[in-house]
Protein backbone atom coordinates (compact mmCIF):
# COMPACT_ATOMS: atom_id res chain seq x y z
CA UNK A 1 0.00 0.00 0.00
CA UNK A 2 1.25 3.44 -0.88
CA UNK A 3 0.72 5.82 2.04
CA UNK A 4 0.82 9.62 2.02
CA UNK A 5 1.26 11.94 4.98
CA UNK A 6 0.31 15.52 5.70
CA UNK A 7 2.93 18.25 5.67
CA UNK A 8 2.67 18.62 9.44
CA UNK A 9 3.32 14.92 9.99
CA UNK A 10 6.22 14.87 7.52
CA UNK A 11 7.76 17.86 9.27
CA UNK A 12 7.41 16.14 12.65
CA UNK A 13 9.10 13.01 11.32
CA UNK A 14 11.90 15.11 9.84
CA UNK A 15 12.53 16.82 13.17
CA UNK A 16 12.66 13.49 14.96
CA UNK A 17 15.12 12.07 12.43
CA UNK A 18 17.32 15.18 12.29
CA UNK A 19 17.80 14.92 16.05
CA UNK A 20 19.46 11.53 15.51
CA UNK A 21 21.64 12.11 12.45
CA UNK A 22 24.49 14.54 11.67
CA UNK A 23 23.52 18.03 10.60
CA UNK A 24 22.76 18.20 6.91
CA UNK A 25 22.54 14.42 6.48
CA UNK A 26 18.90 14.46 5.37
CA UNK A 27 19.52 17.08 2.71
CA UNK A 28 22.48 15.13 1.38
CA UNK A 29 20.40 11.95 1.19
CA UNK A 30 17.67 13.82 -0.67
CA UNK A 31 20.17 15.46 -3.02
CA UNK A 32 21.83 12.14 -3.78
CA UNK A 33 18.49 10.57 -4.67
CA UNK A 34 17.47 13.55 -6.77
CA UNK A 35 20.78 13.60 -8.63
CA UNK A 36 20.52 9.86 -9.33
CA UNK A 37 17.09 10.24 -10.93
CA UNK A 38 18.27 13.22 -12.98
CA UNK A 39 21.34 11.29 -14.13
CA UNK A 40 19.18 8.39 -15.30
CA UNK A 41 16.98 10.75 -17.28
CA UNK A 42 20.00 12.39 -18.89
CA UNK A 43 21.63 9.04 -19.62
CA UNK A 44 18.58 8.08 -21.63
CA UNK A 45 19.07 11.14 -23.81
CA UNK A 46 22.54 12.56 -24.48
CA UNK A 47 24.26 11.43 -21.27
CA UNK A 48 25.23 13.38 -18.16
CA UNK A 49 28.58 14.62 -19.44
CA UNK A 50 28.05 17.74 -21.53
CA UNK A 51 24.32 17.96 -20.81
CA UNK A 52 22.77 21.30 -19.92
CA UNK A 53 20.95 21.45 -16.58
CA UNK A 54 19.19 24.49 -15.16
CA UNK A 55 18.06 24.74 -11.54
CA UNK A 56 15.13 27.02 -10.70
CA UNK A 57 15.81 27.75 -7.06
CA UNK A 58 13.77 29.58 -4.45
CA UNK A 59 14.44 29.89 -0.75
CA UNK A 60 14.74 27.23 1.92
CA UNK A 61 15.58 23.55 1.97
CA UNK A 62 13.79 22.71 -1.28
CA UNK A 63 16.20 24.97 -3.10
CA UNK A 64 19.07 23.48 -1.09
CA UNK A 65 18.17 19.97 -2.28
CA UNK A 66 18.28 21.21 -5.88
CA UNK A 67 21.60 22.99 -5.40
CA UNK A 68 23.37 20.02 -3.82
CA UNK A 69 21.96 17.71 -6.51
CA UNK A 70 23.19 20.16 -9.13
CA UNK A 71 26.66 20.05 -7.61
CA UNK A 72 26.69 16.24 -7.97
CA UNK A 73 25.68 16.51 -11.62
CA UNK A 74 28.30 19.19 -12.26
CA UNK A 75 30.99 16.91 -10.87
CA UNK A 76 29.91 14.33 -13.46
CA UNK A 77 30.48 16.79 -16.28
CA UNK A 78 27.08 18.44 -16.70
CA UNK A 79 26.93 22.16 -17.38
CA UNK A 80 24.79 23.29 -14.47
CA UNK A 81 23.37 26.77 -14.15
CA UNK A 82 21.10 28.11 -11.44
CA UNK A 83 18.40 30.76 -11.62
CA UNK A 84 18.09 32.31 -8.16
CA UNK A 85 14.54 33.58 -7.79
CA UNK A 86 15.24 34.97 -4.30
CA UNK A 87 19.02 35.49 -4.29
CA UNK A 88 19.12 36.94 -0.80
CA UNK A 89 17.46 33.83 0.63
CA UNK A 90 19.16 31.09 -1.37
CA UNK A 91 20.57 28.14 0.60
CA UNK A 92 24.12 29.27 1.28
CA UNK A 93 25.73 25.86 1.69
CA UNK A 94 24.09 24.45 -1.43
CA UNK A 95 25.05 27.46 -3.53
CA UNK A 96 28.65 27.25 -2.36
CA UNK A 97 28.76 23.53 -3.19
CA UNK A 98 27.39 24.16 -6.67
CA UNK A 99 29.93 26.86 -7.40
CA UNK A 100 32.77 24.71 -6.07
CA UNK A 101 31.70 21.94 -8.48
CA UNK A 102 31.77 24.33 -11.44
CA UNK A 103 28.13 25.41 -11.53
CA UNK A 104 27.24 29.01 -12.30
CA UNK A 105 24.54 31.55 -11.59
CA UNK A 106 23.01 32.35 -14.97
CA UNK A 107 22.40 35.91 -16.09
CA UNK A 108 19.94 35.23 -18.90
CA UNK A 109 17.37 32.90 -17.36
CA UNK A 110 15.10 32.61 -20.41
CA UNK A 111 17.96 31.67 -22.73
CA UNK A 112 19.32 29.13 -20.26
CA UNK A 113 15.94 27.47 -19.78
CA UNK A 114 15.16 27.21 -23.50
CA UNK A 115 18.56 25.59 -24.16
CA UNK A 116 18.43 23.18 -21.23
CA UNK A 117 18.13 19.44 -21.53
CA UNK A 118 16.75 19.21 -18.00
CA UNK A 119 15.23 21.79 -15.64
CA UNK A 120 15.01 21.12 -11.91
CA UNK A 121 12.12 22.75 -10.04
CA UNK A 122 13.42 23.75 -6.62
CA UNK A 123 11.22 26.84 -6.33
CA UNK A 124 8.87 26.08 -3.44
CA UNK A 125 8.79 23.22 -0.93
CA UNK A 126 5.94 21.24 0.59
CA UNK A 127 5.05 24.09 2.90
CA UNK A 128 4.28 26.47 0.04
CA UNK A 129 0.81 27.97 -0.24
CA UNK A 130 -0.80 29.67 -3.21
CA UNK A 131 0.33 29.69 -6.82
CA UNK A 132 3.69 30.70 -8.24
CA UNK A 133 4.73 34.32 -8.43
CA UNK A 134 4.76 35.78 -11.95
CA UNK A 135 8.51 35.43 -12.60
CA UNK A 136 8.59 31.81 -11.42
CA UNK A 137 5.43 31.02 -13.37
CA UNK A 138 6.94 32.45 -16.55
CA UNK A 139 10.07 30.33 -16.27
CA UNK A 140 8.11 27.22 -15.31
CA UNK A 141 5.92 27.56 -18.40
CA UNK A 142 9.00 28.05 -20.57
CA UNK A 143 10.64 24.96 -19.07
CA UNK A 144 7.56 22.82 -19.74
CA UNK A 145 7.77 23.70 -23.43
CA UNK A 146 11.48 23.14 -23.94
CA UNK A 147 12.99 20.61 -21.51
CA UNK A 148 12.41 17.64 -19.25
CA UNK A 149 11.21 19.06 -15.92
CA UNK A 150 12.02 17.37 -12.61
CA UNK A 151 10.24 18.62 -9.49
CA UNK A 152 11.89 18.46 -6.07
CA UNK A 153 9.52 16.76 -3.58
CA UNK A 154 6.43 18.03 -5.41
CA UNK A 155 5.68 20.49 -8.23
CA UNK A 156 5.94 24.05 -6.98
CA UNK A 157 2.60 25.80 -6.70
CA UNK A 158 0.45 22.78 -5.79
CA UNK A 159 -0.99 22.11 -2.34
CA UNK A 160 0.83 19.15 -0.79
CA UNK A 161 -2.01 18.30 1.60
CA UNK A 162 -5.05 18.50 -0.70
CA UNK A 163 -3.90 18.24 -4.31
CA UNK A 164 -5.39 21.63 -5.09
CA UNK A 165 -3.73 23.97 -7.60
CA UNK A 166 -4.74 27.46 -6.47
CA UNK A 167 -2.83 29.35 -9.16
CA UNK A 168 0.04 28.88 -11.59
CA UNK A 169 2.10 25.76 -10.89
CA UNK A 170 4.96 23.76 -12.33
CA UNK A 171 4.06 20.98 -14.74
CA UNK A 172 6.68 18.28 -14.16
CA UNK A 173 7.58 15.24 -16.20
CA UNK A 174 9.06 13.60 -13.11
CA UNK A 175 8.73 14.32 -9.40
CA UNK A 176 11.28 13.05 -6.90
CA UNK A 177 9.70 12.97 -3.46
CA UNK A 178 11.59 12.32 -0.24
CA UNK A 179 10.78 10.17 2.77
CA UNK A 180 7.02 9.88 2.26
CA UNK A 181 4.39 10.52 -0.36
CA UNK A 182 2.29 13.62 0.08
CA UNK A 183 -1.47 13.53 -0.67
CA UNK A 184 -1.06 16.13 -3.41
CA UNK A 185 1.05 13.67 -5.40
CA UNK A 186 -1.88 11.24 -5.53
CA UNK A 187 -4.88 13.54 -6.02
CA UNK A 188 -5.85 15.60 -9.06
CA UNK A 189 -5.48 18.27 -10.19
CA UNK A 190 -2.01 18.27 -8.59
CA UNK A 191 -1.33 14.63 -9.46
CA UNK A 192 -1.57 15.38 -13.16
CA UNK A 193 1.19 17.98 -12.77
CA UNK A 194 3.54 15.62 -10.94
CA UNK A 195 4.26 13.28 -13.86
CA UNK A 196 6.04 10.08 -12.92
CA UNK A 197 6.72 10.02 -9.17
CA UNK A 198 9.94 8.53 -7.76
CA UNK A 199 10.14 7.95 -4.02
CA UNK A 200 13.54 8.33 -2.35
CA UNK A 201 13.98 6.72 1.05
CA UNK A 202 15.85 9.08 3.38
CA UNK A 203 15.11 7.16 6.58
CA UNK A 204 11.91 8.99 7.45
CA UNK A 205 9.40 7.03 9.54
CA UNK A 206 6.18 9.00 10.16
CA UNK A 207 4.28 7.63 13.14
CA UNK A 208 1.00 9.44 12.52
CA UNK A 209 -1.90 7.88 10.66
CA UNK A 210 -1.59 8.46 6.91
CA UNK A 211 -3.69 11.22 5.41
CA UNK A 212 -4.20 9.17 2.26
CA UNK A 213 -3.48 5.72 0.94
CA UNK A 214 -3.51 4.04 -2.45
CA UNK A 215 -4.14 0.32 -2.64
CA UNK A 216 -2.00 -1.97 -4.76
CA UNK A 217 -2.64 -5.44 -6.16
CA UNK A 218 -1.70 -7.25 -2.96
CA UNK A 219 -4.02 -5.07 -0.88
CA UNK A 220 -6.97 -5.58 -3.20
CA UNK A 221 -6.36 -9.34 -3.42
CA UNK A 222 -6.67 -9.57 0.37
CA UNK A 223 -10.06 -7.86 0.20
CA UNK A 224 -11.66 -9.81 -2.63
CA UNK A 225 -14.16 -12.46 -1.51
CA UNK A 226 -13.20 -16.00 -2.55
CA UNK A 227 -15.69 -18.88 -2.35
CA UNK A 228 -14.94 -21.89 -0.20
CA UNK A 229 -15.97 -25.50 -0.76
CA UNK A 230 -19.00 -24.90 1.48
CA UNK A 231 -20.17 -21.77 -0.33
CA UNK A 232 -23.61 -21.42 -1.85
CA UNK A 233 -25.15 -18.36 -3.47
CA UNK A 234 -26.54 -17.07 -0.19
CA UNK A 235 -23.29 -17.49 1.71
CA UNK A 236 -21.55 -15.61 -1.09
CA UNK A 237 -24.12 -12.84 -0.82
CA UNK A 238 -27.09 -11.65 -2.83
CA UNK A 239 -27.12 -8.10 -4.18
CA UNK A 240 -30.33 -6.31 -5.10
CA UNK A 241 -30.25 -3.82 -7.98
CA UNK A 242 -32.93 -1.15 -8.35
CA UNK A 243 -32.06 0.64 -11.56
CA UNK A 244 -33.30 1.59 -14.98
CA UNK A 245 -36.52 3.09 -16.26
CA UNK A 246 -38.52 3.19 -19.45
CA UNK A 247 -36.20 5.92 -20.66
CA UNK A 248 -32.94 4.35 -19.44
CA UNK A 249 -33.23 0.54 -19.52
CA UNK A 250 -29.54 0.27 -20.40
CA UNK A 251 -28.57 1.56 -16.96
CA UNK A 252 -30.19 -1.50 -15.42
CA UNK A 253 -28.38 -3.84 -17.82
CA UNK A 254 -25.00 -2.25 -17.07
CA UNK A 255 -25.51 -2.20 -13.30
CA UNK A 256 -26.46 -5.88 -13.37
CA UNK A 257 -23.44 -6.61 -15.58
CA UNK A 258 -21.16 -5.12 -12.94
CA UNK A 259 -22.99 -6.87 -10.11
CA UNK A 260 -22.73 -10.31 -11.71
CA UNK A 261 -18.97 -9.92 -11.89
CA UNK A 262 -18.49 -8.62 -8.35
CA UNK A 263 -18.24 -11.78 -6.30
CA UNK A 264 -21.75 -12.10 -4.92
CA UNK A 265 -23.62 -15.38 -5.36
CA UNK A 266 -26.72 -13.93 -7.00
CA UNK A 267 -28.21 -10.72 -8.33
CA UNK A 268 -31.84 -9.72 -7.81
CA UNK A 269 -33.13 -7.06 -10.18
CA UNK A 270 -36.15 -4.92 -9.29
CA UNK A 271 -37.45 -2.44 -11.84
CA UNK A 272 -39.11 -1.87 -15.20
CA UNK A 273 -36.21 -3.15 -17.33
CA UNK A 274 -36.56 -6.84 -16.45
CA UNK A 275 -36.97 -7.93 -20.07
CA UNK A 276 -33.81 -6.14 -21.15
CA UNK A 277 -31.88 -7.52 -18.18
CA UNK A 278 -33.02 -11.11 -18.77
CA UNK A 279 -32.25 -10.88 -22.47
CA UNK A 280 -28.62 -10.19 -21.61
CA UNK A 281 -28.28 -12.02 -18.31
CA UNK A 282 -30.75 -14.87 -17.85
CA UNK A 283 -29.11 -15.84 -14.55
CA UNK A 284 -30.53 -12.67 -12.94
CA UNK A 285 -33.40 -13.07 -10.46
CA UNK A 286 -36.05 -10.50 -11.37
CA UNK A 287 -38.97 -9.11 -9.41
CA UNK A 288 -41.57 -6.48 -10.20
CA UNK A 289 -41.18 -4.89 -6.76
CA UNK A 290 -41.44 -3.27 -4.36
CA UNK A 291 -37.85 -4.00 -3.31
CA UNK A 292 -38.67 -5.28 0.17
CA UNK A 293 -40.72 -8.10 -1.38
CA UNK A 294 -38.05 -9.20 -3.85
CA UNK A 295 -36.51 -11.80 -1.54
CA UNK A 296 -33.36 -12.15 0.53
CA UNK A 297 -30.79 -9.44 -0.19
CA UNK A 298 -27.54 -8.67 1.66
CA UNK A 299 -26.91 -5.29 -0.01
CA UNK A 300 -28.80 -2.94 -2.31
CA UNK A 301 -27.70 -0.82 -5.25
CA UNK A 302 -30.13 1.91 -6.22
CA UNK A 303 -30.07 4.85 -8.57
CA UNK A 304 -28.58 4.22 -12.05
CA UNK A 305 -31.15 5.39 -14.61
CA UNK A 306 -33.83 5.37 -11.91
CA UNK A 307 -35.65 8.53 -12.95
CA UNK A 308 -38.19 9.72 -10.39
CA UNK A 309 -38.89 6.46 -8.53
CA UNK A 310 -39.00 8.03 -5.08
CA UNK A 311 -41.09 5.18 -3.65
CA UNK A 312 -38.38 2.62 -4.41
CA UNK A 313 -35.85 4.91 -2.76
CA UNK A 314 -37.89 5.04 0.45
CA UNK A 315 -38.21 1.27 0.43
CA UNK A 316 -34.50 0.61 -0.01
CA UNK A 317 -33.37 3.18 2.54
CA UNK A 318 -35.57 1.43 5.09
CA UNK A 319 -33.72 -1.86 4.57
CA UNK A 320 -31.50 -3.25 7.30
CA UNK A 321 -28.74 -3.99 4.80
CA UNK A 322 -25.93 -1.89 3.32
CA UNK A 323 -27.10 0.40 0.52
CA UNK A 324 -25.15 1.93 -2.35
CA UNK A 325 -26.79 5.05 -3.78
CA UNK A 326 -25.75 6.34 -7.18
CA UNK A 327 -26.89 8.67 -9.95
CA UNK A 328 -30.63 9.53 -9.81
CA UNK A 329 -30.90 8.05 -6.34
CA UNK A 330 -28.67 10.78 -4.96
CA UNK A 331 -31.29 13.41 -5.77
CA UNK A 332 -33.58 12.05 -3.06
CA UNK A 333 -31.03 12.10 -0.24
CA UNK A 334 -30.63 14.38 2.74
CA UNK A 335 -28.08 14.01 5.51
CA UNK A 336 -30.88 13.33 7.98
CA UNK A 337 -32.26 10.43 5.93
CA UNK A 338 -28.86 8.80 5.59
CA UNK A 339 -27.87 9.30 9.23
CA UNK A 340 -31.14 7.69 10.35
CA UNK A 341 -30.15 4.38 8.76
CA UNK A 342 -28.89 1.57 10.99
CA UNK A 343 -26.87 -0.14 8.25
CA UNK A 344 -24.01 1.25 6.21
CA UNK A 345 -24.55 3.63 3.30
CA UNK A 346 -22.20 4.20 0.38
CA UNK A 347 -22.71 7.23 -1.88
CA UNK A 348 -21.04 7.25 -5.31
CA UNK A 349 -21.43 10.71 -6.87
CA UNK A 350 -19.48 12.30 -9.68
CA UNK A 351 -18.38 15.91 -9.24
CA UNK A 352 -21.66 17.42 -10.43
CA UNK A 353 -23.72 15.23 -8.13
CA UNK A 354 -21.37 15.93 -5.24
CA UNK A 355 -21.77 19.66 -5.84
CA UNK A 356 -25.55 19.31 -5.71
CA UNK A 357 -25.35 17.40 -2.43
CA UNK A 358 -23.05 20.07 -0.97
CA UNK A 359 -24.98 23.01 -2.37
CA UNK A 360 -21.96 24.22 -4.34
CA UNK A 361 -20.73 24.13 -7.91
CA UNK A 362 -18.99 21.44 -9.92
CA UNK A 363 -15.84 23.46 -10.60
CA UNK A 364 -15.23 23.90 -6.88
CA UNK A 365 -15.54 20.14 -6.30
CA UNK A 366 -13.17 19.32 -9.15
CA UNK A 367 -10.63 21.86 -7.89
CA UNK A 368 -10.89 20.64 -4.30
CA UNK A 369 -11.71 16.94 -4.50
CA UNK A 370 -10.05 16.15 -1.16
CA UNK A 371 -12.10 18.70 0.72
CA UNK A 372 -15.31 17.74 -1.08
CA UNK A 373 -15.15 14.01 -0.35
CA UNK A 374 -14.27 14.68 3.29
CA UNK A 375 -17.10 17.18 3.65
CA UNK A 376 -19.62 14.80 2.08
CA UNK A 377 -18.61 11.90 4.31
CA UNK A 378 -18.90 14.08 7.41
CA UNK A 379 -22.20 15.68 6.41
CA UNK A 380 -23.98 12.42 5.57
CA UNK A 381 -22.28 10.13 8.08
CA UNK A 382 -21.63 7.77 5.17
CA UNK A 383 -18.84 6.35 3.08
CA UNK A 384 -18.40 8.37 -0.13
CA UNK A 385 -16.81 7.29 -3.39
CA UNK A 386 -16.21 10.47 -5.40
CA UNK A 387 -15.76 9.54 -9.05
CA UNK A 388 -13.60 11.51 -11.44
CA UNK A 389 -10.07 12.03 -12.67
CA UNK A 390 -8.94 10.77 -9.27
CA UNK A 391 -11.51 8.55 -7.58
CA UNK A 392 -11.47 9.07 -3.82
CA UNK A 393 -13.07 7.03 -1.05
CA UNK A 394 -13.67 8.59 2.36
CA UNK A 395 -15.55 7.94 5.55
CA UNK A 396 -15.75 9.99 8.71
CA UNK A 397 -12.50 8.86 10.32
CA UNK A 398 -10.13 6.80 8.15
CA UNK A 399 -7.45 7.93 5.69
CA UNK A 400 -8.82 8.87 2.28
CA UNK A 401 -8.25 6.09 -0.23
CA UNK A 402 -7.05 7.15 -3.67
CA UNK A 403 -7.65 4.84 -6.60
CA UNK A 404 -4.48 4.50 -8.73
CA UNK A 405 -5.92 2.51 -11.66
CA UNK A 406 -8.26 5.06 -13.21
CA UNK A 407 -7.97 6.13 -16.82
CA UNK A 408 -9.52 8.88 -18.90
CA UNK A 409 -11.11 6.22 -21.12
CA UNK A 410 -13.61 5.63 -18.29
CA UNK A 411 -15.24 8.95 -19.11
CA UNK A 412 -17.93 7.19 -21.11
CA UNK A 413 -21.67 6.75 -20.68
CA UNK A 414 -22.66 3.90 -18.37
CA UNK A 415 -19.27 3.22 -16.81
CA UNK A 416 -20.53 4.49 -13.45
CA UNK A 417 -23.47 2.06 -13.63
CA UNK A 418 -21.02 -0.83 -14.00
CA UNK A 419 -19.01 0.45 -11.03
CA UNK A 420 -22.13 0.67 -8.88
CA UNK A 421 -23.15 -2.89 -9.61
CA UNK A 422 -19.64 -4.21 -9.04
CA UNK A 423 -19.21 -2.36 -5.75
CA UNK A 424 -22.67 -3.33 -4.53
CA UNK A 425 -21.84 -6.97 -5.17
CA UNK A 426 -18.72 -6.63 -3.02
CA UNK A 427 -20.90 -5.10 -0.29
CA UNK A 428 -23.26 -8.07 -0.48
CA UNK A 429 -20.28 -10.45 -0.25
CA UNK A 430 -19.50 -8.94 3.15
CA UNK A 431 -16.92 -6.22 2.56
CA UNK A 432 -17.28 -3.04 4.64
CA UNK A 433 -18.31 -0.03 2.57
CA UNK A 434 -14.83 1.54 2.50
CA UNK A 435 -13.19 -1.69 1.34
CA UNK A 436 -15.91 -2.46 -1.19
CA UNK A 437 -15.62 1.02 -2.68
CA UNK A 438 -11.83 0.92 -2.89
CA UNK A 439 -11.68 -2.60 -4.34
CA UNK A 440 -14.51 -1.86 -6.77
CA UNK A 441 -12.84 1.29 -8.07
CA UNK A 442 -9.52 -0.54 -8.41
CA UNK A 443 -10.97 -3.42 -10.45
CA UNK A 444 -13.12 -1.04 -12.51
CA UNK A 445 -10.11 1.08 -13.48
CA UNK A 446 -7.98 -1.96 -14.22
CA UNK A 447 -10.72 -3.44 -16.41
CA UNK A 448 -10.93 -0.19 -18.37
CA UNK A 449 -7.18 -0.23 -18.94
CA UNK A 450 -7.39 -3.79 -20.23
CA UNK A 451 -10.30 -2.85 -22.50
CA UNK A 452 -8.46 0.19 -23.87
CA UNK A 453 -5.36 -1.86 -24.64
CA UNK A 454 -1.67 -0.99 -24.24
CA UNK A 455 -1.82 1.91 -26.69
CA UNK A 456 -5.17 3.24 -25.47
CA UNK A 457 -8.41 3.33 -27.43
CA UNK A 458 -12.02 4.34 -26.79
CA UNK A 459 -14.02 1.82 -24.78
CA UNK A 460 -17.67 1.34 -23.92
CA UNK A 461 -19.14 0.56 -20.52
CA UNK A 462 -20.10 -2.88 -21.82
CA UNK A 463 -16.46 -3.54 -22.72
CA UNK A 464 -15.36 -2.45 -19.24
CA UNK A 465 -17.83 -4.87 -17.66
CA UNK A 466 -16.56 -7.59 -19.95
CA UNK A 467 -12.99 -7.19 -18.68
CA UNK A 468 -13.79 -7.26 -14.96
CA UNK A 469 -13.06 -10.98 -14.74
CA UNK A 470 -9.66 -10.38 -16.35
CA UNK A 471 -8.95 -7.62 -13.83
CA UNK A 472 -9.93 -9.92 -10.97
CA UNK A 473 -7.65 -12.68 -12.29
CA UNK A 474 -4.77 -10.25 -12.77
CA UNK A 475 -4.99 -9.07 -9.17
CA UNK A 476 -5.01 -12.66 -7.92
CA UNK A 477 -2.39 -13.99 -10.29
CA UNK A 478 0.25 -11.52 -9.22
CA UNK A 479 -0.42 -11.84 -5.50
CA UNK A 480 1.40 -14.59 -3.57
CA UNK A 481 -0.51 -16.59 -1.00
CA UNK A 482 1.06 -17.15 2.43
CA UNK A 483 3.82 -19.71 2.03
CA UNK A 484 4.75 -18.58 -1.47
CA UNK A 485 2.00 -20.15 -3.58
CA UNK A 486 -0.07 -17.96 -5.88
CA UNK A 487 -3.80 -17.94 -6.47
Amino acid sequence: MRTAYSVADVRAAERELMARVPEGALMQRAAAGLAAVCARLLSGARGVYGSRVVLLVGSGDNGGDALYAGARLARRGAAVGVVLLTPERAHAGGLAALRAAGGTVVADAERAVTRADLVVDGIVGIGGRGGLRPRAAQLAALAAESATVVAVDLPSGVDADTGEVPGEAVRADVTVTFGAYKPGLLIDPARERAGVVHHVDIGLAPTAEPAAEALQHVDVARLLPLPSAESDKYRRGVVGVVAGSARYPGAAVLAVAGALRGGAGAVRYVGPAADAVLARFPETLVHAGPPHRAGRVQAWVIGPGLGDEADAMEDVLAAEAPVLVDADGLRFLTPERVRARTAGTLLTPHAGEAAALLGGDRAAVEAGRWRAVRELAAAFGATVLLKGSTTLVADAASPVRVNPTGTGWLATAGSGDVLSGLTGSLLAAGLPARDAAAAGAYLHGLAARFAAGPDGAPVTATQVAGRLAAAWRDVGRRTPRPGGAKH
